[in-house]
């Protein structure tokens, strides 16, 4: 079914914005720095990806023959997958890892690491989920499985009525879907809308790459362990399925506790198919942060404790949002704006847990 054309308000206080965005270059010519990556995201870059590869390298060499060593081992590897996602190929796919854009492209392939497609994400996260945050039918984000629901513009179900308490399992399958069918459906279904993934490959091209992608993955991180490590083969699945259920739940409970909150609006456009905010004033209303004095968490997390200055300025590298936040909470105050900020990240999981509980037992928000 076609989508209906959505367009933001061009009227409601957009001064807000503009005058932000003034702020927000004046801070960087002030400070004599530049939008993307610095010092601190080199480090983390080779920290993650340490993270993930050593200890595969350890299995693969024989120091951790027992049961319970390897097992850590897969769990490292998959908070190492996590640690990639948030800290390296978020800002690379927003091309805000590096001035260079060739810097850029290559760590966005980091995605494969994870087992995804960098093609189809950059569609689903950068244009639909920052395009269209929370609005229902655009936003992929909030149209998970159907045992879950975190719009109130969808159909109710008795199941739901659970929902927060079995959410947490399906967040672990989240790259677990990425690696097998996920990838797929969406390259079928984007094809099928006359989405334009690339303008230098056909959708056969992208196919086959995303084919590819997914064998070489499956030979290096199943195939090659059962070869080498003293285990049976079901072991090394269940391994294998450990680290991404790792992976995955990170993943997911770090979004989605910004978007799915009680403070989260989940805006209908009207007859005309027009949001009532304009973009910037729309990502106040549908998204919070949370945690902002745990820096040592934001560094882990790559700084997506920070969405709300994300979703304003993606293509600027999360390591400024600390900074930034200031700022974007002076101009959301002074134009009477919503800033919703949560003191720790655990305050943000309850939060996120009564809204499931909420979006399971009412069938409209307002």
């Amino acid at each position: 079914m076609e989508q209906k054309r959505i367009r933001f308000s061009a009227n409601n206080k957009n001064e807000f914005i503009i005058e932000l965005r003034e702020k927000v270059k004046a801070y960087f010519k002030m400070k004599g720095i530049e939008e993307q990556g610095n010092l601190n995201l080199i480090f983390k870059t080779i920290f993650m990806l340490s993270l993930y590869f050593t200890p595969y390298i350890l299995l693969l060499s024989g120091v951790f023959s027992s049961f319970t060593g390897v097992l850590i081992c897969w769990i490292l590897m998959g908070i190492g997958q996590a640690g990639v996602g948030m800290g390296v190929m978020h800002d690379a796919n927003h091309r805000s890892f590096s001035k260079n854009q060739k810097i850029n492209k290559l760590m966005s392939n980091t995605l494969y690491l994870l087992g995804g497609s960098p093609l189809t994400w950059q569609h689903q996260h950068n244009t639909l989920h920052h395009g269209f945050t929370n609005i229902e039918g655009h936003d992929e984000d909030i149209s998970p499985v159907g045992v879950l629901r975190f719009s109130p513009h969808k159909p109710l179900k008795k199941i739901h009525r659970y929902q927060h308490f079995y959410a947490w399992f399906f967040y672990g399958l989240m790259t677990i879907l990425w690696v097998t069918t996920k990838d797929f459906k969406q390259l079928i279904r984007y094809d099928k809308s006359g989405v334009t993934l690339s303008n230098n490959k056909s959708f056969k091209q992208i196919m086959g790459d995303v084919i590819i992608s997914k064998v070489i993955y499956y030979i290096v991180l199943m195939m090659v362990p059962m070869l080498i490590l003293p285990f049976a083969w079901y072991w090394i699945v269940m391994f294998f399925l450990v680290m991404h259920f790792t992976s995955g739940f990170i993943l997911t409970i770090i979004f989605q506790t910004a978007h799915v909150v009680p403070t989260s609006k989940y805006p209908v456009p009207d007859e005309n198919g027009t949001i009532e905010n304009n973009w910037a004033v729309h990502q106040l209303y549908t998204t919070s942060d949370y945690s902002p004095k745990n820096r040592v968490f934001s560094w882990f997390i790559g700084g997506l404790n920070y969405q709300v200055e994300h979703h304003l300025f993606p293509n600027i590298s999360h390591v400024h949002y600390r900074k930034l936040s200031k700022l974007v909470k002076e101009m959301a105050d002074k134009y009477n704006l919503p800033y919703h900020v949560q003191p720790g990240f655990f305050k943000a999981l309850r939060e996120h847990t009564l809204m499931l509980k909420k979006l399971g037992r009412v069938y409209a928000i307002e």
